[in-house]
């Protein structure tokens, strides 16, 4: 746990608010949305054909499913992500506090932080698009195909935030 004393000789421990939580979530599900709406699209207009699937689907059609699986989503993953930023708020594992009683999340936290999700949210993205095509080799290749994109996109993520200031504070503990 991340721990400094102020001038009293009180420990303060960083701190990060409900609100900060429900910020990252909010932006996080605006990329991941984005992300899936686009990968869901493709996979369905190019590889599900492959795959035995959707084979006289239009794009109008993979553009509709893709929004269903996209707007399901923003659903069930904004709750997911919440939680799951509750968690680790909750963890104090590679985090320090700064000179000023920031806290600073180290990139290996922001690591494990972005596999636990990645394993969570492509499971719940894989049984959304289950849900909306009805062929399980069309939603793994979804549903794994977000293991690389958005991977990327939330390390990405996380640093940008770690930047951010706002619904940061300190815990004082006597």
């Amino acid at each position: 746990m991340a721990v400094r004393e102020n001038s009293a000789n009180t420990p303060v421990h960083a701190h990060e608010s409900r609100a900060r939580s429900l910020a990252k979530a909010v932006s996080w599900r605006f990329v991941g949305t984005l992300d899936t709406l686009i990968l869901s699209f493709l996979v369905l207009t190019f590889l599900a054909p492959l795959l035995g699937a959707r084979e006289t689907a239009t794009q109008a059609d993979n553009l509709h499913t893709a929004g269903y699986i996209a707007v399901a989503e923003v659903i069930t993953k904004t709750l997911l992500y919440f939680l799951h930023e509750r968690l680790w708020s909750r963890m104090h594992w590679a985090v320090r506090t700064d000179r000023h009683g920031r806290r600073i999340e180290g990139l290996r936290r922001s690591g494990s932080k972005a596999a636990s999700w990645r394993v969570l949210a492509s499971l719940d993205t894989a049984l959304l698009a289950l849900l909306f095509t009805g062929h399980p080799l069309t939603a793994l290749t979804i549903g794994g195909g977000e293991v690389a994109t958005k991977l990327i996109l939330y390390i990405f993520h996380e640093r940008v935030w770690d930047r951010i200031p706002f619904g940061r504070g300190e815990d004082r503990h006597t």
